[in-house]
């Protein structure tokens, strides 16, 4: 091997130039330095080999390693002669020989500042970053030049896109950014990088600085590629594709480093493609010679690896031996390959053994087709004559590693390396598709290749190149023939037995898994070039190879329909058909014909053309078609017709070809027509359910045929190609095809009754409709025949939103757009919004009360509505058939509301934009007679009431006579009488072809067959004798029996006769009876039936049968003679048949003179309509049974739309969630005064009565955990969601924490029990109770959810943990609050001031609080009531998690219990207080006043609470309202002191107070408390305030207050309390110590009197509230409204604080409220003195206890930003503090900021996933996410979740769920808000309906 090298450098290996042993031990970098010196040498030979050397031993000592790794004796026998086993674990070779590597290049530097120098060097003028799957991208349609363009997201933000079409998209296959790249977009989309650089003023690369990376880099490189060639064996099972694995782990490190040099920029990677591309080293390396066993090895395994490299069969490459790699092979693989030609069936043994291994038996036989093959080169065995070669093919044998394809990838910045690699690329195509098509991972395996054939084929000047140089065109084609071959089988259409035709087989995995992908799209893309398609347009060759390709797909899937049976296995075969066709068949087409859009290139069109006609002949051919197709057969899938239908299109409306010139002859036309009508026909057929026992799948079929993104390229050049054959072929001839494919030719006769052969008489109707649908649409289309590109726009659009309001992005998807990225109207361009504001309306995004949400959308202007709906393309265009109907109704209703027409309308007539003069022809079927005979059949048989039609059936006859009249032919013949009547009639029926003479020709006698039953047999024939003037030519017995069938087999026979000149040439005799004349059935016989009418008179009589009237229709311009002069008239426009039939006799009667007479006459002499001729009873049976089917249908309607709208009226009353302002009907019984007892009704049982003991009555409620109070924050300033790493939330400031520190504060430094009763709790995790307001038994709930849980069906709630809804409105619940017996409210309390003084009461509130236990519901007989009490209680204590009700420092103590109870009754009280906006400035009852259950709450509070003694020593009461004895003693006895009065939260108090008296309590009572504690909390306003204001301030109010103390109000005035409370506080060490900076911080505002009085009202307001909302709830009576600035006297007053006598002139101030029970000169000292005595001990906790915060701000979520990007580009790739890696689900909670893996494993805890963990943490069992890459917002509600929506939308008022479509999203305020609201209110259960269980899994 060393010689081998050294050779390479020059120079004979001299024995000396080993390098002695030690010096690999000395230093690295010594040596790297010393070979750098020595090869910076002259003469730099010895260097070289010391270089050498050195690189041989320490690369080849890694290698060994892997061989032991991967296993096998004969890998360890090779490692032996391989340099010996070096010691160290795996991989420790490997990191020295890196090491020693990067040493090398640095020459004796820092490897760090070696990557550095380079860099400075970097011209780099293209970004060329590389991304894999799932990476976040950028597309600008505006600055792309190819469709391919992508930009990574930095070049895009540092780029100016504003106002372009842009879109971010998750990158499928991974991808590069082409910013800097002038060939894929355009130079004003680049970035501000890469704004190209001039490479002058990069300077030159110095020769030494990278002179040692081009000596390393070779061996380097060669090293990874022995790796590769000795790790490889051909997988043969799932492990030894996991031993490949193993081989690519290990070289990890090594390519990683070859990926980092390739970062460092243009310098570093021109010595890399100079390394890769010289083919002179590879020669030397790798030629596998010399002594050296490991390299011959590794050489043998690479040729063995080369051998299944061609295209060419396996038995033909063994053959020739590997050394003779000259002309050898080529030859035998083409004589291999002409031995398969012919239809021999040759199959691949290659392909067999790994395909039709798992295949079941009874597999229909692959067909095995060969081409030949013009460039002999792609079916040969690669050589390969670099590194780049082989690295490549060995990249391809591992299956595109990801890391070998980001390499490859890095490297393409680099001009030379570009261009080199793409021509490799090429060269290895074929054998890339041979290894992805045995691929296990095909999916990852394609999306590779993409990925990197993406980045070569989007530029077109490369693209060109390659096609030039390596035929990349042939390469391609045939790589996709040799792909499709493997899977053909033998068409079954037609003539099953003679068949020769092949159409790929859709079940085979190569279709199914889309495995054909990769080539189909590097091949559009290709095509998309123009020079590229025209080399392919300009070659013969290439196009006969293609159509051949083609019409592999003519035929396949064929379906046969099932007649007896229903289908057993219903095949999904369908969905890979159609892909298929789509995607290899019509995407190139559409490709290919964007190149062919001007007159220069029609010799492109007439090649198409050409080669296209001939493979359909021999289609027609192999398939042994003549004139009939088969019976029950149809395949949706005609590429070959297809082509030829759009290349025809093309040349005629751009290219000004003639038509005729590229048309084939009639035989050509007739057969060509036959399959794409077959299609039709059986669309209508399965719409009749005449297929339905081929299952599902069928239907799947017929819709997908015509669903947006298939119907211009099937539907639309089917109908098209037929319209071009009808223009051209006899019009008798076409429509009786018409009648006769659709199998009605039978039901068109004029007698009565008739038989049908081939067709239920249940099917007759819808095939008849589907008949007459297919002519108007036919007729009517104008899309290929003369309308422009944006008239197409505006028809599909308006077709669209006809159907259904739409949003932006639907209309997008719905409207077909040239599948071709490269045509003209791209999604989203400039004439698409331009059309779309001119024809609709843009519908903002609204809300409903129940909470669903609208998108924005689109609806139709009412011009659209008035002018420019079209039925037709409606129905064309209508997936489900239901859309139709929507359309209707919208237009209906329309016309309705503008009061242009009442009825119910008839669809309009749409006049149509005029034909193209290649065309002209289509009319001729307007003016036949055939279909004039089928028209007058027709409406005969309307008139006549025959069965098995239909209101549409007459619409269409209409509709086509209305064409017909429309596009008359111009001359008119036939103005004056006929002369020689009798000649002219030879031909039956009708005198002439045009159809304004044919309308008014009477027919007076038919000749039909009918059954003998028939009742028109009975009659006797007429006398011939009639006065008729017309009658004489019937009257020889010539009746017409007309036969649509033999008409046409004439017609054929004919042409076939003309084209072809030999008689023997007859069609072949028919076989079976189906196809027979009629009449060939004997039980068929003769009659004659007297018709006497003509078309115009049917219509007239039609006419009055529709209208109900005789003589109903007057010829209007026999009023007004303006009629006929100017024919548009608008009445006409809008109507239902009349108004159409009214409309057709006008334009008969402008037609023409005669027409006009004839009409008038008609009028005189009208008869009226002829009755039915004795309809037999069972033809009357059916008449009414369809009448009744019709009369029970609008029945059902009717009760259906009255159920629904009473249904929607209770819903707004029963479940309005957000405007509870309407009351609700079945509410709480509000009390009368002279009621005593309340009344409930049991909504399950439906009686009435009061709550017994007994028989308990219950209201239903919801009970949460919430933890929304705990979110208000003290400041005003919105929190913001954070979207940089600066921005955090810290969560100092909620209210929940607040509240958390001051409890632990007081637990430090006082007795616990006195602290838990100090304070209130439930912040976070309280419980909050809300009802719907309905009321049930206790017993009935019981039973009721016994039958919930016994109910199968699956809800939305668990009833286990006790969920149910409310029987009557359905609300969400999950317990039931009883109500207490007796009265709602105390009436007898009502006198508001007892003359009892204030001592009194409160000597009388002392001995209440003593009776405790005494209860009106005795406790030691357990009653149900109590029972019903106790159970809720438990209900409520378990709603919350225990952290959340456990705060004292003993477990389990009491105080914990009591405390929470009255902390429930305070949650609810402030939450209530937090809907209403935080103050009760807007009075009335409560928003939640008819709902709200808090006096059932506290009666249950109540009576738990009065179980627990508050010891008489410690009632707070005494201490309120006596003066202590001996203050000192009662501090010292105790460890732990009490909490002081003043530190103590007066609500919390209050609720104590209250709920620990007897209940019902008396309002006196409730007043004198509310009096004593407003004294309290007075003191507490002034003691914080005299915290507050600083040491001068203070000095002056003690002074100022002492002067008034001795005034007659003293204890009314603030002045004289605040100077007390000062100087009693001055005492301790309160005021002393780190005065200045802290509270200077607080408050620098000047304390004026003002502010002041001020600062104690907003302190006490708090308090103030609660305690109104507590006395409303207790007491009843209305909350005044009020102005915020008099709220607290409105309060005061209202709450009985403020003496009535306060209405006086001087200003008001809160102390006048005060009513003291204990003079306050006495009581404020002893409240002070605690205090004081506290701050001796702890001085610095003493002013933060003091001063408590009272202002909270209503809780909000984070506020977002406007647009989502901030928080995508911010969130998505940012790391979990958790787990620190980047979650595939990001999320952050919208309450608190956090980011959290959604559904990660990475950070479950306890088998909780992260979401619902935090929701428990931070919600108590609520959180609200929005996920990042989603933009969706998820609630989860305990065990519950639910997707909410999104609260970003686009420009057009849309969601974009997952972020599909990419487009910026911007915040839309009023959802947010309403999600808000929804989380203030708890209404999360009520609102939103898509519950689900989250198993912990979120």
């Amino acid at each position: 091997m060393a010689a081998a090298a050294a050779a390479a450098v020059g120079g004979q290996p001299s024995p000396q130039s080993e390098p002695p042993q030690p010096e690999l031990g000395r230093d690295k970098a010594a040596t790297a330095a010393h070979l750098k010196a020595a090869l910076s040498r002259p003469d730099n030979r010895a260097g070289a080999e010391e270089l050498q050397a050195l690189l041989e031993r320490v690369l080849s000592a890694e290698r060994p390693l892997a061989r032991a790794e991967g296993g096998g004796e004969e890998a360890a026998a090779a490692g032996g002669g391989g340099g010996g086993g070096s010691g160290g674990g795996p991989g420790a070779a490997e990191e020295e020989a890196l090491e020693w590597c990067k040493c090398l290049l640095a020459g004796g530097g820092g490897y760090e500042e070696f990557c550095a120098a380079v860099r400075a060097y970097d011209p780099a003028a293209l970004c060329g970053l590389v991304w894999t799957a799932n990476f976040v991208a950028y597309r600008c349609r505006t600055c792309g030049i190819s469709p391919c363009m992508s930009l990574c997201a930095e070049c895009f933000h540092q780029g100016d896109h504003t106002g372009h079409d842009f879109n971010m998209f998750r990158s499928q296959a991974g991808g590069a950014c082409d910013c800097g790249d002038s060939n894929v977009m355009r130079e004003s989309g680049f970035c501000k990088r890469h704004q190209i650089k001039s490479s002058s003023n990069i300077p030159c690369v110095p020769k030494d600085l990278l002179m040692m990376s081009e000596f390393v880099l070779p061996r380097f490189i060669f090293c990874l590629i022995q790796y590769l060639r000795e790790g490889y064996n051909e997988p043969v099972d799932v492990s030894s594709e996991k031993d490949l694995h193993k081989v690519l782990q290990l070289l990890g490190p090594q390519i990683s480093f070859l990926e980092d040099l390739t970062k460092m920029g243009g310098a570093m990677r021109s010595v890399l493609t100079q390394v890769l591309t010289n083919q002179q080293n590879y020669k030397d390396l790798s030629s596998g010679l010399g002594e050296n066993a490991c390299a011959k090895k590794s050489h043998e395994k690479y040729l063995i690896a080369l051998k299944g490299s061609g295209l060419a069969f396996p038995e033909d490459k063994l053959t020739c031996g590997m050394q003779d790699q000259a002309a050898g092979t080529s030859s035998l693989a083409v004589s291999g390959f002409a031995g398969a030609t012919g239809t021999s069936g040759q199959v691949d043994s290659s392909d067999e053994e790994d395909q039709d291994g798992g295949q079941g038996v009874g597999k229909r036989k692959r067909v095995k087709l060969s081409s030949s093959v013009k460039d002999q080169s792609i079916m040969d065995v690669l050589k390969h004559k670099s590194f780049l070669e082989e690295l490549l093919f060995w990249t391809i044998k591992y299956e595109f590693p990801q890391k070998m394809v980001t390499f490859l990838l890095n490297m393409l910045p680099d001009q030379d390396y570009k261009i080199a690699f793409t021509k490799t690329f090429v060269q290895h195509y074929a054998f890339i598709m041979k290894t992805l098509k045995k691929s296990h991972e095909s999916d990852t395996m394609s999306n590779r290749i993409v990925h990197i054939s993406v980045q070569l084929f989007s530029n077109e000047e490369l693209a060109r190149q390659v096609t030039e140089e390596c035929q990349l065109l042939d390469i391609m084609v045939t790589v996709l023939l040799y792909m499709m071959e493997s899977c053909l089988i033998k068409s079954e259409l037609q003539d099953e037995e003679n068949s020769l035709h092949v159409v790929v087989n859709c079940g085979e995995a190569l279709l199914k898994n889309n495995t054909y992908w990769p080539l189909v799209s590097d091949f559009i893309n290709i095509l998309s070039h123009q020079s590229v398609a025209k080399k392919f347009l300009e070659d013969h060759g290439l196009l006969v190879t293609w159509m051949n390709f083609v019409s592999f797909f003519q035929g396949m899937n064929l379906n046969k329909r099932e007649l007896n049976e229903h289908v057993e296995f219903e095949s999904q075969t369908y969905y890979a058909a159609f892909a298929a066709e789509l995607e290899a068949c019509a995407q190139p087409m559409w490709g290919l014909l964007s190149h062919c859009k001007i007159r220069e290139t029609q010799e492109y069109t007439r090649n198409v053309v050409r080669y296209c006609l001939e493979a359909l002949q021999d289609w027609f051919d192999a398939i042994n078609f003549v004139d009939e197709p088969a019976p029950n057969q149809v395949t949706f899938h005609l590429p070959l017709h297809r082509y030829y239908a759009m290349f025809l299109s093309k040349a005629v409306k751009c290219q000004e070809l003639d038509l005729d010139s590229i048309l084939p002859d009639q035989e050509m036309l007739m057969k060509l027509m036959i399959h794409p009508l077959q299609i039709q026909a059986s669309l209508s057929e399965i719409h009749s359910n005449m297929w339905v026992r081929n299952g599902l799948q069928i239907k799947g079929q017929a819709m997908t045929y015509v669903q947006s993104h298939f119907c211009n390229s099937m539907i639309d050049p089917d109908i098209y190609l037929l319209q071009v054959c009808a223009s051209r072929l006899d019009p008798d001839y076409f429509i009786s095809s018409v009648f006769e494919r659709f199998k009605v030719v039978d039901l068109l006769t004029m007698a009565s009754q008739h038989q049908n052969t081939i067709l239920d008489s249940e099917h007759e109707r819808s095939m008849l409709e589907g008949a007459l649908t297919f002519l108007v649409i036919l007729l009517s289309l104008r899309l290929h025949l003369g309308m422009t590109d944006d008239e197409i726009l505006r028809a599909e659009m308006v077709a669209q939103l006809c159907m259904n309001d739409r949003t932006h992005s639907s209309l997008l998807d719905l409207i077909p757009e040239n599948p071709n990225p490269k045509s003209g109207i791209i999604p989203g361009s400039y004439s698409f919004e331009s059309v779309l504001s001119a024809v609709a309306d843009f519908k903002a995004p609204v809300f409903e009360p129940g909470g669903s949400m609208q998108q924005g959308m689109y609806t139709p202007k009412a011009e659209v509505w008035d002018r420019e709906f079209d039925p037709v393309m409606v129905i064309l265009r209508t997936v489900y058939r239901r859309d139709v109907q929507s359309a209707m109704d919208r237009y209906t209703a329309f016309l309705k509301q503008s009061g242009k027409f009442p009825g119910n309308p008839w669809p309009p007539y749409k006049k149509r934009t005029p034909l193209h003069p290649s065309y002209r022809g289509l009319m001729r079927l307007l003016h036949c007679k055939t279909l004039h005979i089928v028209l007058f059949t027709l409406l005969y048989k309307i008139l006549m009431d025959h069965q098995n039609l239909s209101e549409h059936v007459l619409c269409m006859v209409l509709y086509l006579i209305e064409l017909g009249l429309e596009n008359s032919p111009e001359e008119e013949p036939d103005e004056e009488e006929p002369v020689g009547g009798q000649e002219r009639c030879h031909d039956s029926w009708f005198p002439g072809s045009n159809l304004v003479s044919n309308m008014r020709h009477f027919i007076n006698y038919v000749r039909v067959r009918v059954p003998e039953t028939a009742p028109e047999v009975k009659r006797e024939p007429p006398a011939s004798t009639s006065s008729d003037s017309f009658a004489s030519t019937q009257n020889s017995g010539t009746a017409q029996v007309f036969s649509l069938v033999a008409e046409r087999r004439k017609k054929f026979q004919e042409i076939i006769n003309r084209n072809s000149g030999e008689a023997n040439q007859v069609v072949r005799p028919k076989t079976s009876s189906k196809w027979s004349a009629p009449g060939s059935t004997p039980q068929l016989t003769t009659a004659i039936l007297e018709i006497k009418e003509s078309i115009l008179s049917l219509l007239i009589k039609l006419h009055h049968k529709l209208s109900g009237k005789q003589n109903s229709y007057y010829p209007p311009w026999l009023d007004d003679l303006e009629i006929l002069i100017q024919p548009e008239i608008p009445k006409y426009c809008h109507g239902d048949g009349m108004t159409a039939v009214e409309r057709i006799l006008l334009k008969a009667a402008l037609q023409s003179r005669l027409n006009k007479r004839i009409i008038e006459e008609i009028c005189r002499k009208v008869t009226p309509p002829v009755p039915p001729k004795k309809t037999s009873s069972a033809e009357k049976k059916t008449l009414d049974k369809e009448e009744r089917r019709q009369k029970a249908r609008e029945r059902q309607q009717k009760l259906l739309a009255e159920f629904a709208s009473r249904q929607k009226s209770f819903m707004e009353t029963a479940m309005d969630v957000d405007s509870p302002e309407t009351d609700i009907a079945m509410e709480i019984v509000t009390p009368e005064q002279q009621v005593s007892e309340a009344v409930y009704d049991c909504v399950i049982c439906g009686q009435s009565g009061p709550s017994s003991e007994e028989r308990p009555t219950g209201l239903v409620v919801l009970l949460q955990a919430s933890s929304v109070l705990g979110q208000c924050r003290n400041s005003t300033e919105p929190k913001k969601l954070p979207t940089t790493e600066e921005e955090q939330i810290y969560p100092w400031d909620t209210c929940a924490a607040v509240h958390d520190v001051r409890l632990s504060l007081l637990q430090r430094f006082f007795k616990d029990s006195s602290c838990l009763q100090a304070v209130s709790i439930g912040w976070e995790g309280g419980v909050y109770v809300q009802t719907c307001g309905h009321t049930l038994h206790i017993d009935c709930h019981k039973s009721y959810m016994e039958s919930l849980r016994n109910d199968q069906v699956l809800q939305g709630f668990s009833v286990e943990k006790g969920e149910f809804t409310c029987p009557l409105c359905r609300q969400f619940a999950n317990s039931v609050l009883p109500c207490y017996p007796g009265n709602n409210v105390e009436n007898s309390l009502w006198q508001c001031h007892s003359n009892k003084s204030l001592q009194e009461l409160i000597k009388e509130v002392e001995e209440l609080q003593e009776q405790l236990g005494i209860f009106p519901v005795s406790i030691s007989s357990e009653t149900n009531l109590s029972k019903e009490m106790e159970s809720v209680m438990k209900d409520i204590k378990s709603t919350t998690q225990k952290k959340y009700t456990d705060y004292s420092k003993t477990p389990g103590s009491p105080d914990n219990d009591f405390l929470f109870m009255y902390s429930v009754a305070r949650t609810n009280l402030e939450l209530e207080l937090i809907h209403r906006g935080g103050n009760l400035c807007s009075g009335g009852a409560s928003t939640a006043g008819k709902r709200s259950c808090l006096n059932q709450l506290f009666h249950v509070l109540a009576m738990h609470m009065r179980l627990y003694s508050i010891d008489s020593a410690y009632n707070p009461w005494k201490k309120l309202t006596q003066l202590m004895q001996d203050m000192n003693s009662q501090l010292c006895n105790e460890e732990q002191p009490e909490v002081p009065v003043l530190y103590r939260d007066v609500s919390s108090l209050l609720l104590i107070q209250i709920l620990t008296m007897p209940q019902p309590l008396h309002k006196e009572h409730f007043t004198c408390i509310v009096k004593v504690l407003f004294t309290l909390l007075y003191t507490q306003a002034l003691a914080a305030l005299s915290v507050k204001c600083c040491e001068e301030d203070r000095l002056a109010w003690k002074d100022l207050g002492t002067l008034k103390k001795n005034t007659c109000n003293a204890e009314k005035s603030w002045e004289v309390l605040l100077s007390l409370v000062i100087s009693e506080l001055s005492k301790g060490k309160l005021y002393l110590e780190g005065e200045t900076e802290e509270l200077g911080m607080v408050n620098p505002i000047a304390w004026s009197p003002d502010n002041i009085e001020r600062y104690l009202q907003q302190f006490c307001l708090p308090f103030l509230r609660i305690t109104s909302l507590l006395q409303h709830h207790l007491f009843g009576g209305d909350l005044p409204s009020c102005q915020e600035e008099e709220e607290f006297t409105v309060l005061a007053s209202c709450l009985g604080l403020l003496p009535s006598f306060s209405q006086t002139a001087h200003p008001f101030t809160s102390a006048s409220c005060l009513d003291w029970p204990v003079p306050a000169f006495d009581i404020i000292p002893q409240w002070c003195f605690e205090v004081t005595s506290f701050s001796e001990r702890h001085a610095e906790q003493v002013k933060v206890l003091l001063i408590q915060e009272s202002k909270w701000d209503l809780p909000h979520l984070l506020q977002l930003p406007e647009n989502y990007n901030t928080i995508f580009q911010y969130y998505h790739r940012k790391t979990c503090s958790v787990c620190t890696k980047v979650p595939k689900d990001p999320a952050v909670c919208l309450v608190c900021g956090t980011f959290v893996c959604l559904k990660g494993l990475c950070c479950k805890q306890q088998s909780y996933c992260e979401c619902v963990l935090h929701s428990q943490n931070c919600g108590a069992g609520t959180g609200i996410f929005l996920l990042i890459n989603a933009s969706v917002i998820i609630i989860i509600r305990g065990h519950r979740f639910c997707l909410w929506g999104s609260v970003y939308l686009d420009a057009h008022g849309e969601e974009d769920r997952d972020l599909r479509r990419g487009k910026p999203l911007y915040i839309c305020k009023e959802r947010y808000k309403v999600l808000e609201q929804q989380w203030v209110s708890h209404t999360f259960d009520h609102i939103n309906k898509r519950w689900g269980p989250h198993y912990n899994g979120l």
